[in-house]
């Protein structure tokens, strides 16, 4: 059996649909609470008995690592309480452990689905994240988006599960956003502080280079997540500097964190009036332009600074690809742009041509309408 481990603080809001999804599968529930003031831990409590209480110490692997030895089971799903599980055959829930089972040095990745609402529109990216592992082999580590880390300090390969989660963290209000990011910022400020220091007094103390260089390679990811909150903030001046910082590192371009800070810091670049600046990313297309999402952020870089046919090039690019991590970037939104880029040329029938290959995409319906009542 397979222990699913859940952190909570105030979580009534979703906690029940968290663990209403994942009751309907043979797991351990196991939950800590860290703190809440709502109902949260009555609802708990419907669902099973395993409920404990950790005091929050503003470290969020100390809380996860604590409820992970609270469960019955070595083998453990860590998930967060505004995760859901979708629905999930009996053959492949088997699958799922004896994946896990086969492969104890190694951790389970699920499939997690990232829906939130900006300017009135819905969006959906998609993304893998580890979270399937046996406790006897790996920890947490890190303050705040905290990392499975292999207790022999050692690198470790990944499977991909069967399982698939819908996740609403990202839809807030600006308020919501506000708070939860302010936050992030805080801890995360915190933890780069406490690494540059365990640095200069491993440096001080002679530690052998090996344990030196994994200290160091932790901070181009924290100043990436430093970045990322910035941007959800909408500070994207400010956003775009913690990802100049992280990019000065000599990273591994095929990381996925490396490849989503090179995409946001390109939509930072935008968001702050800085397109001009942008164009740099011809200089690294042949690193990372062969998907869509960057194919697709190079014609919003193009369009941006006017540069229309080299813009639907990308946009059509973006188009030939199944796959994506953005949804509608290699279909609807190509389309829409594309739409835009042909009424700022007066080509008016093309644009048409265009919003209506985007379905019930909000921006092109608006566009649409628009341009049928001027014909009237």
């Amino acid at each position: 059996m397979i222990s699913v481990c859940v952190i909570v603080k105030n979580e009534e809001q979703n906690i029940e649909r968290c663990l209403k999804a994942l009751s309907g599968c043979d797991f351990e529930l196991v939950v800590a609470d860290t703190g809440s003031l709502d109902k949260t831990r009555e609802i708990v409590q419907k669902y099973t008995d395993s409920l404990y209480e950790f005091a929050w110490c503003d470290d969020f692997s100390a809380a996860k690592n604590y409820v992970v030895s609270k469960a019955q089971n070595d083998l453990v799903l860590v998930v967060d309480s505004d995760e859901f599980l979708e629905p999930v055959s009996c053959a492949e829930l088997a699958r799922l452990e004896k994946q896990a089972r086969e492969n104890p040095e190694e951790v389970g990745r699920i499939r997690r689905r990232n829906v939130f609402t900006r300017d009135g529109v819905r969006q959906e990216n998609r993304e893998w994240v580890n979270r399937i592992f046996d406790r006897r082999k790996f920890h947490f580590e890190g303050r705040i988006h905290e990392q499975i880390v292999s207790n022999q300090g050692k690198d470790y390969h990944t499977w991909l599960s069967p399982l698939s989660f819908l996740h609403t963290g990202y839809d807030l209000s600006k308020e919501e956003r506000k708070r939860k990011t302010q936050r992030n910022i805080s801890l995360l400020k915190q933890e780069l502080s406490s690494v540059k220091m365990n640095i200069e007094r491993r440096k001080q103390e002679n530690v052998k280079f090996q344990e030196q260089a994994s200290l160091e390679g932790q901070i181009p990811y924290l100043l990436y997540q430093l970045g990322k909150s910035y941007y959800m903030q909408g500070d994207y001046a400010l956003s775009s500097k913690y990802f100049i910082q992280g990019l000065s590192y000599d990273l591994n371009p095929k990381l996925e964190y490396v490849i989503d800070m090179v995409e946001t810091y390109g939509y930072a670049l935008i968001n702050s009036g800085q397109e001009q600046s942008a164009l740099f990313f011809e200089n690294i297309y042949d690193e990372f332009g062969n998907s869509a999402d960057f194919q697709f952020l190079m014609g919003l870089i193009y369009m941006k600074n006017a540069r229309f046919e080299a813009a639907m090039r990308e946009f059509e690019k973006a188009q030939e690809h199944r796959e994506c991590r953005s949804v509608g970037v290699n279909s609807y939104a190509a389309s829409y742009n594309m739409g835009v880029i042909q009424e700022c040329l007066g080509n008016t029938e093309h644009a048409v041509e265009y919003y209506q290959k985007c379905g019930d995409y909000t921006p092109a319906e608006k566009r649409l309408k628009e341009i049928l009542s001027k014909n009237q």
